[in-house]
């Protein structure tokens, strides 16, 4: 299944929130129902989620033609880039889309509004195949760095880093998926990943779905997994990730970073250039989305607490870089990554 396709000027995005029970896919007639499907998490992954905002900014400048008005052209486009950008403050991947279009419409000005819809639309079908190639490209690099332990692997993952997060075959899944055609994967331990159920909903339904061989753990079986399972390595996605390697990924990534450094189990990431913010030192400048509090008092209507009781849902936490053991992109892999090695890495 597609996690979202553009068809006859509308966006379609299959709602993950519906997943594993229905496949539904959300209908996006403007940007309005792009920001809020990006906003409840209709739409999710750092990836997916920059090329439905750019699809966003073809459907908005598109009724900004329809509309006229007096407010300038450019300026309306970029009062609602900015509004889609606070939807998911977190995932950066998000902000270069948006800063992408906008890139692009202010080349094409001269053009006339017109002319700039219609190059826009060019423009987000060509983030959208680019993210395609670049999930193929990280997961053969992936693939080939954890092949040298030289064994089928067992593995463990947290969230979904997969197709369902990205526009091809995933990140963190995507490795898995390489690894897998290559005859290299014993089992896959997925983190059920509270409060949304990420890893239960998604990650075990994308592997079950291609026959790759998973096993549902709830978060804090994790550390006994790490321990008594024989995990050869964690690999994990990325929403931001800042200049000298610290991370932001779904919450609980942090933790799970902490039980493998205790247990000399390596972690990588996997993520694309566009997940780097090099414009931040390090992981305490990374926006820390907070969302709402019922997403831990219930379940999907199911009451869990009290409705009064006080909540803290973050959703996202920083794995400092020390933790990790690469980081694996599509123009390959930073090992030991650190303020050194992470901008060197892109002055290639």
């Amino acid at each position: 299944m597609d996690t979202l396709r553009w068809q006859a000027g509308t966006l379609f995005l299959l709602d993950q929130t519906k997943l594993p029970f229905e496949e539904i896919y959300l209908p996006c007639h403007s940007w309005q129902d792009v920001r809020q499907a990006i906003s409840v998490l209709a739409v999710r992954g750092a990836p997916a989620i920059g090329v439905a905002a750019a699809y966003a900014v073809v459907l908005a400048a598109r009724s900004l033609c329809q509309k006229g008005g007096d407010t300038p052209f450019l300026t309306a486009l970029e009062a609602i880039c900015q509004d889609l950008d606070a939807a998911r403050p977190t995932a950066v991947n998000l902000h270069w889309a948006l800063t992408q279009m906008m890139a692009c419409a202010r080349q094409h000005e001269a053009d006339g509004a017109e002319a700039v819809t219609a190059v826009l639309e060019e423009k987000a079908i060509a983030i959208h195949e680019a993210d395609v190639a670049i999930n193929t490209a990280m997961a053969r690099f992936g693939a080939d760095e954890l092949e040298k332990l030289g064994r089928p692997l067992t593995l463990l993952t947290h969230c979904n880093a997969g197709a369902l997060a990205t526009a091809g075959v995933g990140t963190a899944l995507g490795v898995i998926r390489e690894l897998h055609r290559r005859g290299l994967v014993s089992m896959v331990y997925a983190d059920e990943t509270r409060p949304l159920l990420q890893g239960a909903r998604l990650t075990a339904f994308e592997l079950m779905a291609d026959h790759i061989p998973v096993t549902l753990i709830t978060d804090n079986m994790a550390a006994w997994t790490l321990k008594t399972k024989g995990v050869d390595a964690i690999i994990v996605g990325a929403d931001r990730i800042a200049a000298n390697g610290d991370t932001a990924n779904k919450i609980g990534t942090y933790g799970l970073s902490l039980m493998a450094r205790e247990l000399a189990v390596p972690l990588y990431i996997a993520a694309p250039a566009s997940t780097f913010d090099l414009s931040i030192t390090d992981g305490s400048q990374i926006p820390i989305e907070e969302r709402n509090h019922d997403e831990v008092r219930s379940f999907r209507g199911v009451a869990a607490a009290l409705p009064e009781t006080p909540v803290f849902n973050p959703a996202f936490d920083v794995t400092p870089h020390e933790n990790i053991r690469a980081i694996v992109t599509e123009k390959g892999i930073i090992h030991r990554p650190d303020a050194v090695s992470v901008p060197a890495f892109f002055q290639h």
